[in-house]
């Protein structure tokens, strides 16, 4: 058991370094942007590489190995419920991750550095959260009229 929480963490740490290297490379490709650096085959970026094998294959591991960490515990607590509703975040933000990709690959669109700046510190933001849920264990809030 306790070799897949090793696991779980391990792939949580190597998610969290590629999604947060993404808005750097992604700032860094859009800076370089002139008639001197001709990309041949634009689809062979290093914010594609980083994106499809390292963030992506941990972000299924992360997310298997904490399924299976949840079945073997057996815990349906509210902190649980927060931290995984923040992961869901997270997801969602893996999505854009790969959509902004996408866009600086393509060499018709403007480099989009304003929002890479904001993709990242809101990327940071959740993260925090996601920690923070983890190591605080909130229980239920007396205000809510249910319990878990």
């Amino acid at each position: 058991m306790l070799w897949v929480l090793a696991l779980h963490m391990m792939a949580l740490l190597f998610w969290a370094a590629g999604l947060l290297y993404l808005p750097l490379l992604l700032v860094a490709s859009g800076a370089r942007q002139s008639e001197l650096v001709k990309i041949q085959r634009p689809h062979d970026s290093v914010a594609r590489f980083v994106f499809t094998h390292i963030a992506t294959p941990a972000a299924l591991l992360a997310i298997l190995s904490g399924t299976a960490v949840f079945l073997v515990n057996n815990t349906v607590e509210f902190w649980l419920i927060l931290k995984l509703t923040a992961v869901t975040a997270l997801v969602i933000l893996h999505v854009l991750a790969g959509l902004l990709v996408q866009n600086a690959e393509d060499t018709e669109s403007a480099p989009l550095m304003r929002t890479y700046r904001v993709f990242g510190v809101v990327l940071c933001l959740v993260m925090v959260a996601i920690v923070w849920i983890v190591l605080a264990k909130p229980t239920v809030p007396e205000i809510l009229p249910w319990g878990l």
